[in-house]
């Protein structure tokens, strides 16, 4: 299996030393990511405005490891409000509208900091790692 790769994403960074993503062969694991608008590097007022990002931040990662949202198996998210699901509910759906091909999800009450509603992490599985040259 070859090394593992730091993946970075335009407009997003962390503030300690840590990649936006690693990967390992055909496994991607995302550190943490948020609902900051990549240009202005503002954090949105609304959990709907952040969520919106979120997903564009999903689907950008997933593009700078040759996969796509397809590829995802699994996202973790952190909310501010446990129960306040519906923001992450539409942009799910949107997403991932066939119910029979949908990542596992897990939703969990979390202390954010900076007028951040939503945090989240996902767990990819790429279909085909070109630096093996075979298929997973």
């Amino acid at each position: 299996m070859s090394g593992r790769q730091s993946v970075q994403i335009s407009g997003f960074a962390h503030r300690n030393p840590v990649p936006a993503a690693s990967r390992i062969g055909p496994y991607v694991y995302s550190g943490v990511l948020a609902g900051r608008d990549p240009q202005t590097q503002q954090t949105p007022d609304t959990l709907d405005e952040q969520v919106v990002l979120l997903f564009d931040r999903f689907r950008e990662l997933m593009h700078a490891v040759g996969g796509s949202l397809d590829d995802i198996i699994k996202i973790t998210f952190w909310v501010l409000d446990y129960r306040d699901r519906e923001a992450i509910n539409r942009e799910w759906e949107r997403a991932f509208p066939d119910p029979t091909s949908r990542p596992a999800r897990q939703v969990m009450a979390a202390h954010l900091d900076e007028g951040t509603r939503v945090h989240a992490d996902l767990v990819a599985i790429l279909p085909h790692d070109p630096t093996l040259g075979v298929s997973t």
